[in-house]
């Protein structure tokens, strides 16, 4: 199989997985130089500009910085595990799993954040986000490369390999294909941070039991986590999710 624009193979009939896993093609007609990872842009073919209003706003951060700056909560450039609880409750997540929250992501990212100011750990286990790029993980989407800047064709190919019905969104079992074929060797700290980070993407998002490509495109972004945050402070709410208004991973907790 070709590319849709050049004369060259995207699938090859001795690995089967080519052929299952297509690559997405025509994103140039979309997006300027795909390839070419953005500093502070998230574009997709469905939002060539990315989120502009919030991209302007935080334009000094690359992207991955502006996906944790809504747990900033006084913007110093840390986040105290008290951050990540409070940044968790007002996106709807119960006690538990708010706790939980803490624990995966503050025990387990400080230290490679902090690596860039000393080799002794944090004793308060901040995550530091001038140098968040250096908790980016493996058996990842490859949407965000290890500089934090965002890969619009990295992107687009999570949904041309998964998104099997090309329905514009991911069911759950899409999800875990995705985990699945975006797994490399030995890399459990990788699997395991990959199915913490997409499991609580789909419990924030799903609708229908779907993840759709512009709500997780602004998950990249971090756009989506204050739109989430500032429906929830009006009397419409957030109506996506798992057990939103019951007892289930995401609460009714009102932000106060």
């Amino acid at each position: 199989m070709q590319n849709g624009n050049s004369a060259f193979e995207i699938a090859v009939p001795k690995a089967t997985v080519t052929q299952s896993r297509l690559l997405a093609v025509d994103i140039d007609n979309h997006v300027n130089l795909p390839t070419g990872a953005r500093g502070n842009l998230g574009p997709s073919i469905d939002s060539p500009r990315g989120s502009p209003k919030d991209s302007h706003k935080y334009e000094d951060y690359t992207l991955l910085q502006q996906h944790v700056l809504f747990w900033d909560r006084d913007n110093d450039g840390q986040i105290t595990p008290i951050d990540t609880y409070i940044g968790f409750r007002e996106l709807g997540f119960n006690i538990i799993f708010s706790l939980l929250a803490v624990l995966v992501i503050n025990l387990n990212f400080s230290y490679p954040t902090r690596l860039a100011y000393s080799w002794f750990p944090d004793p308060f286990f901040r995550v530091y986000v001038p140098s968040i790029h250096k908790a980016k993980h493996g058996s990842d989407s490859g949407a965000i490369d290890n500089e934090g800047r965002f890969v619009s064709q990295a992107f687009e190919n999570i949904f041309a390999k998964y998104d099997r019905e090309n329905r514009g969104c991911l069911s759950l079992a899409d999800i875990f294909r995705m985990m699945k074929g975006q797994r490399v060797a030995a890399d459990p700290f990788g699997w395991g941070a990959a199915f913490f980070e997409w499991g609580t993407t789909w419990l924030l998002l799903q609708k229908g039991g779907m993840v759709y490509k512009e709500d997780l495109r602004q998950v990249y972004d971090g756009s989506l986590f204050w739109k989430i945050r500032d429906k929830r402070l009006k009397a419409e709410g957030w109506r996506q999710g798992f057990g939103l208004g019951g007892d289930g991973f995401i609460g009714s907790v009102k932000v106060t």
